[in-house]
């Protein structure tokens, strides 16, 4: 079976001649020191043989869970927030229905994500649906105070509970967390859910073929075997001993580096033709930005889906400030066929598509496009995907989650803390007065007395 290619010719050729191969010694270093385990955050590197180190009994526990909640319930509700949902809904909206909500095929539950915000609208929008529903829950957060996820897993724990009573809800009530500690799982334990544990050593963003991702992955009705299979070929082939001209995480890596600090490019734009991969952008986003944002550093992560905002943000893309560079997925082969017809009045002028593979356009928009934007000045990289489906998705996740490790130690940064994150949280404890936070607060209320 092809793994996933990787081409970056349209971006060296905006670097001096040999630029990339040039990164090739940091790029080693970078994986030396991710495979010895000398890099910083080196607590946190549970993903880099976690491919390889998954067993057929946590697949089969992991199916067996699924299996009950797909059997006990019409809809599976996924509490939690950045990389405790992110990587599970990306997998799901890039292989499921496009309008799946729409579609009751009496097959598979319908997955919907909560505990990602504290929309007020949202959660009652989401209660009411719920009111005449069979539906579970599974809550992932390993301390179980994450504001977000807490407030959302009690209102629907709860609901849960009153519409279907405490026993057959502690049955349909599932529990990613710590193995010992935290609010979530001292409740798991009170109550009796079948619980996964997070690893200590993987990080959120790095958590997708943990059960994190595995479990409402595999409530969707998607075969997580082949997806954790594409992800160990993908680990085998891109492991220190591949040299780096084979290597697609590194070469990637030290692509984007050079683009970075030689070309003065600060915006990566991942860009797609395919809106399956909408959120396959998303949990990129959150992966690149949360592990090389630091210490004043860090290529700035967007997305654009194509060609949909190239309707919208294509001007500045062609004809805006030059900081930026593309990274675009492309997908060889799309799942179904539907040809473009022929219409006798021709008002539109179309005709001269009739009898073309919808996807014939939409290759040629964006092969038309990747040449527009390179003779604009932007930088292209393509990342070339044989097919939408589980195996291929799995390589693509490790593919990217290596390379961002490469990458971000190649920056001189520690790609696996996130220390900005906690400066929201802090002021929001201290604004809502949380005990603990009073001496927080108090200097808070002062500022914002004295800024009006």
């Amino acid at each position: 079976m092809e793994n996933i290619k990787l081409d970056i010719t349209k971006a060296a050729q905006f670097l001096k001649a040999g630029a990339v191969e040039a990164y090739e010694p940091k790029a080693k270093a970078a994986q030396e020191a991710l495979e010895n385990g000398t890099c910083a955050g080196n607590d946190f590197l549970g993903w880099l043989h976690l491919p390889s180190s998954i067993t057929p009994e946590l697949i089969a526990e992991v199916q067996a869970t699924a299996d009950t909640l797909r059997r006990k319930c019409e809809v599976v509700v996924v509490a939690g927030i950045g990389g405790s949902y992110l990587g599970a809904r990306a997998v799901i909206e890039a292989l499921g229905n496009s309008f799946a909500w729409l579609v009751d095929d009496k097959k598979n539950p319908t997955i919907l994500f909560a505990g990602n915000n504290i929309g007020e609208d949202y959660l009652s929008e989401l209660t009411t649906y719920l009111k005449d529903k069979k539906f579970g829950v599974i809550n992932i957060s390993k301390s179980g105070t994450t504001t977000e996820t807490a407030l959302t897993f009690r209102l629907l724990k709860k609901q849960c509970e009153a519409q279907r009573g405490k026993a057959e809800a502690k049955d349909v009530i599932v529990a990613i967390t710590d193995a010992k500690k935290g609010a979530a799982r001292a409740a798991a334990n009170k109550e009796g859910y079948k619980t996964f544990v997070i690893p200590d050593n993987v990080g959120g963003r790095f958590s997708v073929l943990t059960p994190v991702g595995l479990l409402p992955i595999a409530c969707a009705g998607f075969d997580i075997q082949k997806l954790v299979e594409g992800a160990q070929d993908m680990e085998k082939a891109t492991a220190l001993n591949v040299p780096f001209a084979e290597n697609i995480a590194s070469q990637y890596a030290a692509t984007r580096q050079g683009l970075y600090t030689q070309a003065g490019k600060k915006i990566e734009i991942i860009a797609n033709f395919q809106p399956k991969l909408h959120f396959i952008a998303e949990w990129w986003k959150q992966l690149y930005g949360e592990s090389e944002g630091k210490d004043h550093k860090g290529i700035f992560p967007a997305a654009c889906d194509f060609t949909t905002d190239l309707h919208s943000m294509g001007q500045w893309i062609q004809d805006g400030e030059r900081s930026i560079f593309e990274t675009v997925i492309s997908i060889e082969t799309p799942n179904k066929e539907l040809d473009f017809p022929h219409d006798e009045e021709n008002l539109d002028g179309l005709n001269f598509l009739a009898g073309k593979r919808v996807d014939e356009v939409n290759k040629m928009a964006e092969l038309g496009t990747r040449l527009a934007h390179v003779d604009g000045g932007v930088p292209n990289i393509r990342i070339s995907v044989p097919k939408l489906n589980e195996y291929y998705i799995g390589e693509l996740i490790y593919f990217f989650e290596k390379a961002c490790g490469v990458s971000g130690l190649m920056e001189e940064v520690n790609p696996f803390n996130q220390p900005g994150v906690e400066a929201y949280k802090k002021n929001m404890f201290a604004l809502l007065d949380k005990p603990g936070y009073e001496a927080d607060s108090k200097a808070i209320k002062e500022r914002l007395a004295k800024e009006k």
